[in-house]
């Protein structure tokens, strides 16, 4: 493309003539689609952060579970706040973060 750039503004600089450079312009809205399609790639992933962040907040209303711990809940695929009730102790104990205490304050919750 740089090339093609060049050799243009060669001929404008010396005039001498140029044949019309159809590719130039089709380079130009392969760009603007690959622009496209990386706002949309952008757009995505803002939606799924937001969308991390309110899951994690919502396990933070569980009693007991502050920040670190519904991070680490989330991550370890316990996504809302009734599969965290429903979960077995082996399961909730086996996340980092979460001890035998915060275990017993959930399983009241059934």
């Amino acid at each position: 493309m740089i090339s093609k750039f060049l050799s243009k503004l060669k001929s404008i600089l010396f005039k001498s003539e140029v044949s019309p450079e159809t590719p130039l312009k089709k380079e130009k809205k392969a760009t603007k689609s690959a622009k496209t399609s990386k706002t949309k790639t952008k757009t995505k992933t803002k939606t799924k952060t937001a969308n991390t962040k309110k899951n994690i907040e919502t396990l933070t209303s569980l009693p007991g579970v502050g920040a670190k711990s519904a991070k680490a809940l989330y991550e370890a695929g316990f996504k809302t706040t009734k599969a965290v009730i429903a979960a077995d102790k082996k399961d909730l104990l086996a996340v980092s973060g979460v001890g035998v205490n915060l275990v017993k304050k959930l399983k009241k919750l059934k």
